[in-house]
């Protein structure tokens, strides 16, 4: 999948473009529904199936008090969308100018400089532009002008209710994973780079993997069984979330990964950790040594568990 940052650098020649528009945080079942009927008028058209989707959540900048915490980091949702069969994915910034532009002036510079669209593919609520003044109505009376079809596809539901990145964050929040699988469509997990820690888990004789867990939303803190894949070989994780009373003084919330019967450097790379049943809540012990010894309880816990 060709990924650019303006709409000028897809290079689709005289092919129309067949687009898909949204934030599509977590690339859940709603989401691959807009995205898949994308590329379905795509392949039968012979388009190019362009995602069009923002490097931010948009209420980073225009409301910054209620931008969500992310459910995916941009890897994952980019690999997300890629497995659908997008040909193209354009990672629009969302700035502050970008977002005193009216929508329709957004349709008609895509239309500017895509060339020939032939559909528009949106959630039926999608909303888009300055003030929220772009919307499904707004698309088809575009579209009619400029030759485009419109989907405004109804929300997916499960068990009754509404398929949607709010409810799946809520579902993370409370460690509800099996909601949050449904919804996605693929197991949950936790992406992010490797930074520097303070080596305690090193100390104590169970080395860990930091991960950057900045703006993603995160589980209830505890202890958790995982999995991880690294260059195709798959490995059992003990997953802590948390504050580790034991060892730490202060709030600060770490996300740390240990990898059963792995050895190597992960400093600088991308781990991606697979969630699986809840071990234990997280608690202050009386001494490094018995931290120690729960850790060890913890490992034999998730080889069984995993």
């Amino acid at each position: 999948m060709k990924i650019i940052r303006a709409a000028n650098e897809l290079g689709n020649g005289s092919r129309k473009v067949c687009l898909a528009i949204g934030v599509f945080d977590g690339v859940h079942l709603g989401h691959q529904q807009i995205i898949r009927q994308t590329v379905a008028d795509a392949r039968q058209h012979d388009s190019v199936a362009l995602v069009v989707t923002f490097d931010q959540h948009p209420n980073a900048i225009v409301a910054p008090e209620k931008t969500p915490p992310q459910i995916f980091s941009r890897s994952q949702k980019l690999r997300g969308i890629a497995v659908l069969g997008a040909d193209a994915l354009l990672e629009i910034p969302f700035d502050k100018p970008f977002s005193e532009k009216a929508g329709e002036i957004f349709i008609r510079e895509l239309a500017r400089d895509l060339g020939i669209i032939h559909s528009v593919c949106v959630g039926a609520d999608f909303v888009f532009g300055h003030r929220r003044s772009g919307n499904v109505e707004l698309l088809k009376k575009l579209g009619a002008e400029l030759g485009f079809q419109v989907h405004g596809l109804a929300a997916v539901a499960l068990d009754g209710q509404v398929v949607s990145s709010t409810r799946i964050r809520e579902m993370i929040r409370t460690g509800n994973f099996d909601a949050a699988n449904q919804m996605l469509g693929r197991p949950y997990a936790i992406c992010g780079r490797v930074v520097e820690g303070d080596r305690l888990g090193r100390q104590l004789g169970f080395p860990t993997a930091n991960l950057d867990s900045t703006n993603l939303v995160l589980p209830p803190n505890g202890v958790y069984a995982g999995g991880t894949n690294i260059n195709g070989h798959a490995y059992r994780v003990a997953l802590n979330i948390g504050t580790r009373p034991t060892v730490a003084f202060g709030p600060q919330l770490r996300v740390e990964a240990h990898l059963l019967d792995f050895s190597g450097d992960l400093y600088g790379a991308e781990l991606e950790v697979e969630i699986g049943a809840k071990l234990r809540d997280e608690r202050r012990f009386g001494s490094p040594a018995e931290l120690r010894e729960q850790i060890g309880r913890d490992v034999v816990a998730v080889r069984a568990a995993v």
